[in-house]
């Protein structure tokens, strides 16, 4: 399972970095924060979990057919 570190600085910046997300998956993650904190990404950097190919349990290929329907 992947984890999310968020860290809040004084002026209002909102860094998050995503460990064991491989693949796309990872700007999910991104948007959910953008839209909790009201916010807007300025920039990215993605990492080489990014460029990895996903790998789906057959429990979370069935949860992601539901989530498009």
């Amino acid at each position: 399972m992947g984890k999310m570190k968020i860290r809040l600085y004084p002026d209002g910046t909102i860094q998050m970095e995503t460990e064991g997300i491989k693949g796309k998956r990872c700007m999910d993650y991104a948007k959910v924060l953008e839209r909790l904190a009201d916010a807007k990404i300025s920039s990215m950097e993605k990492t080489e979990e990014y460029y990895q190919q996903e790998v789906l349990t057959l429990d979370e290929q069935a949860t992601e057919r539901n989530y498009n329907l």
